[in-house]
């Protein structure tokens, strides 16, 4: 009989949805909603790249220091880089055991993220400014 008697869960536990980590609920919804955003940040992304298919240097420089163009492509790339801490902060947490190595894969994760999102940041605030 499953009266839910042998649960090693707590109620608040049972009622917030949240596992033993105590976050997983919310790591799914966060990859979800960058998933979803991805979807026309991507179309909008990929738009802008085909409109500047054989322009010269100074009209791609022109389009791209544009407001709307610099926070697509700001939008675009934030996001995917969040998503993809999201996504190797999946995978190092199911497939690294050793809670050392677990704990240095996840700060290299995090630190290979904001580096590389910070370099984005700078790069389209660079050509959006100058």
């Amino acid at each position: 009989m499953n009266d839910g008697s042998s649960s090693m869960r707590t109620p608040l536990s049972k009622v917030r949805h949240l596992g033993s980590a105590h976050s997983g609920t919310q790591h799914a919804w966060q990859m979800r909603a960058t998933s979803i955003a991805l979807v026309p940040l991507t179309i909008g992304f990929v738009w802008l790249v085909l409109t500047l298919i054989g322009k010269d240097y100074n009209s791609v420089r022109a389009a791209l220091g544009g407001p709307m163009a610099s926070i697509v492509m700001l939008l675009f790339l934030l996001t995917g880089i969040w998503h993809m801490k999201l996504g190797m902060q999946t995978i190092i947490e199911d497939y690294v055991h050793g809670e050392h190595a677990k704990t240095a894969a996840l700060l290299v994760n995090a630190f290979f993220c904001y580096g590389i999102g910070l370099a984005c940041v700078y790069a389209v605030l660079r050509i959006s400014f100058v």
